[in-house]
């Protein structure tokens, strides 16, 4: 029997795939839980044109996140903070506090939590580069200084 995977199912083929199985299985497992759909020439027409729309949004994503991109690029941001004579900051700085930064620029965009790749937050003084991930295939880094702040 022929069906069309709606999830990905492991052993047997990821989402919008046409597989075959045996009838049992599919009667009884992948189609009650629903994972997959009959093949049916009409489903696959559904699908081919579902594929054909999610390749088009990944393509207006990737264009927009380039256009995004190409305004975060060469961005520098300045901190400063109270630190120890070591470098130790008194605190530090967060994601939460670089995403305020960035988007009190002035950007026709916003930038999102989920975009930022700050592991954890900066606890010295230094220069730091901080990955952004605006859609999966564009990434820029912005640059993140910080500073001790003068008593």
């Amino acid at each position: 029997m022929k069906l069309i995977l709606k999830k990905t199912v492991q052993n047997l083929g990821e989402a919008g795939k046409v597989v075959s199985v045996k009838a049992g299985y599919a009667r009884n497992y992948l189609v009650p839980q629903g994972l997959a759909y009959e093949a049916s020439e009409a489903n696959v027409r559904r699908l081919e044109e579902e594929q054909k729309v999610e390749k088009e949004r990944g393509r207006k994503d990737y264009l927009e996140g380039r256009r995004r991109a190409s305004q975060l690029e060469g961005l520098s941001l300045s901190f400063k903070a109270r630190a120890s004579e070591e470098g130790r900051l008194f605190g530090s700085i967060s994601a939460g506090d670089v995403l305020t930064e960035l988007n009190g620029r002035g950007f026709d965009f916003e930038v999102e939590r989920k975009h930022l790749h700050l592991e954890e937050p900066i606890k010295e003084i230094g220069v730091y580069r901080i990955p952004i991930r605006l859609a999966p295939e564009v990434e820029v880094e912005v640059e993140v200084r910080v500073d001790r702040e003068e008593a």
